[in-house]
Formats: C-alpha cells, sequence, structure tokens
C-alpha cells in the first residue's frame, strides 16, 4: 500500500479498567524497530505471523496527513532487517469497532509498559466521527505519543507529564 494515511491519535482513560479489551473484535501481538533515516520513519513491524517495511514522510507534530509506502516482507526479511533497527516497540493491538469504525488501540509493553494510544484512520483531516467514552483527547500534535518518539525517550522518562487520568 501506498499513499496519503490520514489518522488522528488519542490519549486512553485509565480510571475505567480495560474496557477495550473486552469491546476488541480481535488483537495482535506487534513488534516493530526503527532504521534510522533523515526525513521520513523507516519501519519494520512483525505483526503475528506477517511483517511489513513502512516508510513514512516526517510532516512534523500535529500532521494528520503524510505519505505512507507499506509492503509486505517474509517474516525472514524483517528478522535480517531487524538488526539494521536502532529502537524497538513491543505492544498489543485491539481492533475496537465503534459507530461503525474501526479504532486500534496499542498497549506497550516492555520500556513502555503502562502507555495506551488508540488511532482512527480518516477519509479527510475534518470528518465527523464519534469516539468510544475510554478515548479522551487528542494526542497527535504531541511527539511523546508516535512509536519513534518512544524507542529513544520510553514512557516513564515523560509519564509525568500526563494528566493523571490517563497515566
Amino acid at each position: 500500500m501506498s499513499g496519503i494515511e490520514t489518522e488522528i491519535k488519542f490519549a486512553v482513560r485509565k480510571g475505567m479498567g480495560t474496557p477495550w479489551r473486552e469491546d476488541a473484535d480481535s488483537h495482535s501481538e506487534i513488534r516493530q524497530g526503527y532504521i534510522p533515516a533523515e526525513g521520513c520513519t523507516v519501519r519494520v513491524r512483525q505483526r503475528d505471523d506477517k511483517a511489513y517495511l513502512t516508510i513514512k514522510e516526517h510532516k512534523g507534530a500535529g500532521a494528520l496527513s503524510r505519505y505512507e509506502f507499506e509492503k509486505e516482507i517474509t517474516p525472514d526479511e524483517a528478522h535480517h532487517l531487524f538488526t539494521l533497527c536502532k529502537g524497538f516497540v513491543e505492544k498489543t493491538r485491539y481492533l475496537v469497532t465503534y459507530a461503525g469504525r474501526v479504532f486500534e488501540i496499542d498497549e506497550f509493553h516492555g520500556e513502555n509498559e503502562g502507555l495506551v494510544v488508540a488511532e482512527l484512520e480518516l477519509e479527510s483531516e475534518d470528518e465527523k466521527f464519534d469516539t468510544p467514552q475510554y478515548l479522551g483527547p487528542r494526542v497527535s500534535h504531541i511527539p511523546y505519543y508516535y512509536n519513534s518518539y518512544i524507542t529513544k525517550h520510553p514512557y516513564p522518562t515523560w509519564r509525568e507529564n500526563v494528566p493523571e487520568e490517563y497515566r
């Protein structure tokens, strides 16, 4: 797949338990690494038994739309590309359908244990949608919430900057 991707990120409320797990249609285990590059983000992802190479353009914090190139690769190719990566993220992704939309809710593990972020892909930046009650404010404009950021700055190093109900 390649083209313009438009997505929005949300903080997830913690005081409500983990309702996204119960609401999930499915979930998968993800390990992804980042290959150093200037002007773009290069990601290698292993998602269950499939693997992908993704390149996303940099647009700056808060940009909802950016060019993305993604290609499925073999797990063996991903294994070799992981040796080039300088940072890794491990997470469980829950797919939650709400009001006809699929929200991707990522619960991070390892160095980023405790961080939970939701994403929604949109057709356009001005598209209207409803959100489940456990989703909080939009955080697309905050670099902390980007996977490539947390490989260098794990969640515990900035957790205190997050409002209590989202920790």
